[in-house]
């Protein structure tokens, strides 16, 4: 599978390696321990223009909140994502 990398982007899920659905993330980093081994998370995209803009959104406040790490303490909206081919 595709390596989660600095500006891929992979699907976020539960403990459960079958839970993903319509939440994903954007590696900030080379996270080579999200990789599939064992059910890491997949890679299905990378940013292709604008990670300048990936890049700003990981200067924001972060906390920690319902169990989770490192989220934003006020919401970050994408409000335009293209595809390509």
């Amino acid at each position: 599978g595709l390596s989660n990398q600095r500006g891929t982007l992979a699907m976020a899920r539960t403990g459960d390696p079958n839970s993903a659905t319509a939440q994903f993330f954007i590696n900030v980093v080379d996270n080579p321990r999200l990789d599939s081994y064992g059910g890491g998370y997949a890679v299905f995209g990378r940013v292709i223009a604008g990670m300048d803009v990936v890049d700003k959104i990981r200067t924001v406040p972060v906390g920690n909140r319902a169990g989770h790490q490192n989220v934003p303490l006020e919401p970050v909206t994408i409000t335009k994502a293209t595809l390509e081919n």
